[in-house]
């Protein structure tokens, strides 16, 4: 069976992201749907001393715009902002040496579309974590199909005959349709591990739900093990 999963291209998205790329043959970016602001599009959360805090990226978008279409506000210094704001907070990581020069890189970059930066940094932590399942960006593939159908397409435009749902894909996906189209329809369940993380004095201080900044800057090259065995640290 070969498995497909697609999820929009999000900024440095948290650790089930990950799960769901790394679970499946082919992953795509679904880069040419409606962008939705601050959501998981254009920010994320990290980890601080208070306990964690938000990290955006300002964009200048319409009304209906796809993820694609929507640019950067480059008026506002914000790649600085999260340099800083990384570096203070991770500074004193574990890891935060091995692999913060080449998520540095990233920043020191003249990005001009959202979509382009978060494409840029989904596939450098896929890289960091070793993960390695295909990537395609469903712009790419010329579908113009939408909802459930789009979904349906994709899969089958891969030679695809399983595709992987996130939680919370009751809220958006025809059920029926996509067992009427032979393809397999699978579920991901994801347990958010424990691990040990900076300003944690104990497992109780610990902060789910963080981006895979925060996995990655704590656990190394245990990160990928961590991600998909909870019960690994």
């Amino acid at each position: 069976m070969r498995v497909c999963s697609i999820h929009q291209p999000q900024y440095l998205p948290w650790l089930g992201y990950f799960d769901k790329i790394a679970r499946a043959d082919v992953f795509v970016l679904l880069d040419n749907v409606q962008f939705k602001k601050n959501e998981w599009q254009n920010r994320n959360r990290i980890r601080n001393a208070q306990g964690w805090q938000w990290i955006t990226v300002p964009v200048l978008h319409d009304h209906g715009q796809l993820i694609n279409e929507v640019r950067l506000n480059v008026t506002v210094d914000w790649r600085q902002q999260h340099v800083r704001s990384i570096e203070q907070n991770y500074g004193k990581a574990p890891f935060f040496k091995e692999y913060w020069p080449r998520i540095r890189a990233i920043y020191s970059r003249d990005w001009l579309t959202l979509a382009d930066l978060n494409i840029a940094l989904v596939k450098l932590f896929i890289e960091i974590l070793g993960i390695r399942t295909r990537i395609v960006t469903a712009s790419a593939l010329n579908i113009t199909s939408v909802k459930t159908q789009r979904l349906i397409d994709i899969c089958r435009a891969l030679e695809c005959d399983a595709y992987l749902a996130g939680a919370g894909g009751a809220d958006y996906m025809d059920f029926d349709l996509m067992r009427s189209s032979g393809i397999t329809l699978q579920s991901q369940a994801y347990q958010h591990p424990v691990y040990p993380q900076v300003w944690s004095r104990a497992e109780a201080d610990f902060q789910p739900f963080m981006s895979i900044l925060d996995l990655v800057m704590n656990c190394g090259d245990k990160s990928l093990g961590i991600l998909k065995d909870p019960g690994i640290q």
